[in-house]
């Protein structure tokens, strides 16, 4: 039996018991469905080696070796991943188009007694679904964007307005890089598992209220933000984070600890900025790294790189509110958080009173 994905949000609604990929491992690391988990019939290696017999020798031979392998390792789930599921359990299961991989595990499955449904084509239906959402749709819900340079606790204070109730979504936090200062310390995720969990964050937005998101440029390291998106954000009105250098750069040192243990990854960003950057300057930051004077490091790295950068993107941009701060202390933050959570109130009252809810297209 084949399950027909219509939109994102019908596979939340579903009420399977386990969605299993039944892909190669490395198909099941770029992306997949959310919540699933990976039960190959073929590795990365076998199924390599079954496509170099299909295009070389002949599609017989590959087809029966396989099944062979399919069998073999659908019999590892069984006593391994599933030995323990009752009787009544019911799993989803996808391939990359809800071919022969999913479908020779789902009859296997169904022969034991198990309700398996096999997604109707594979992941490919689901991706589709994703790019339709956030490449040829309209955002589905007002944005109002926190703005501010480099180190001013914006995704801070992002989280300190979702703890308030607002509306928020994180896209550092699901595109796992933490800003242009010292953002690139960790793996990101691919382009579509970042839409994935995108899509996922958008379809559980109530589009009559605002929602916050921390002003980006169309990147976020490696990550490019899709069109729906990036089109909705630079409409969208801001209110701009204002603090001294030295505070921002402290609470970079704070954020960003780690960074003073991981030094070929500092000289990493460093080396970076130098298509950006005079010889001597970078020279001069290197130095202040080798030494260990981080703090000033991280001073002259806004004032010299970022802040000049920040404001030529910004030029001629106004803001709905300015909130200055002195420092950016858990009060301080605080404190920004309530003035941005009343923002986003006072908004969407006035969208009600005279625009009506934002819908879709």
């Amino acid at each position: 039996m084949n399950f027909v994905l219509n939109t994102l949000q019908h596979l939340q609604t579903a009420r399977f018991d386990t969605v299993i990929d039944a892909r190669a491992p490395a198909e099941f690391a770029e992306d997949h469905l959310p919540g699933a988990i990976n039960l190959p019939v073929l590795d990365d290696d076998e199924r390599a080696r079954v496509g170099t017999i299909y295009k070389q020798d002949s599609p017989f031979t590959a087809r029966k070796l396989g099944a062979a392998l399919v069998a073999q390792n659908a019999a590892h789930h069984l006593l391994g991943a599933l030995a323990d599921k009752p009787g009544d359990w019911q799993p989803l299961l996808y391939c990359w188009r809800g071919g022969q991989r999913s479908g020779s595990f789902a009859t296997i499955l169904r022969q034991i007694g198990w309700r398996a449904e096999v997604l109707e084509g594979g992941y490919k239906s689901y991706r589709k679904l994703v790019q339709t959402l956030l490449y040829d749709g309209t955002f589905p819900a007002p944005i109002l964007l926190i703005d501010g340079g480099t180190g001013s606790a914006k995704t801070e204070i992002l989280a300190r307005v979702a703890a308030r109730g607002g509306q928020v979504i994180d896209l550092e936090g699901l595109a796992v890089h933490r800003g242009s200062l010292f953002g690139g310390l960790t793996p990101q995720p691919s382009q579509k598992m970042f839409e994935t969990h995108l899509a996922q964050a958008i379809c559980a937005l109530d589009p009559t209220r605002p929602v916050l998101i921390e002003a980006e440029s169309n990147r976020i390291g490696d990550i490019r933000l899709p069109p729906a998106l990036w089109r909705a954000m630079q409409a969208a009105p801001r209110v701009q984070i204002d603090a001294p250098v030295a505070a921002r750069a402290a609470y970079s040192l704070r954020a960003y600890s780690e960074f003073a243990e991981q030094p070929d990854k500092l000289g990493a960003v460093i080396e970076g900025l130098r298509p950006y950057q005079p010889a001597a300057q970078i020279e001069a930051w290197r130095a202040l790294a080798a030494t260990g004077d981080f703090a000033t490091l991280a001073e002259s790295l806004i004032a010299a790189h970022y802040d000049p950068s920040y404001q030529r993107m910004r030029k001629g941009q106004q803001a709905v509110l300015r909130i200055a701060l002195d420092d950016l202390s858990e009060k301080s933050q605080e404190i920004a958080a309530d003035r941005v959570f009343q923002q986003m109130i006072h908004r969407e009252s006035e969208s009600a009173t005279f625009a009506g809810p934002l819908t879709p297209r």
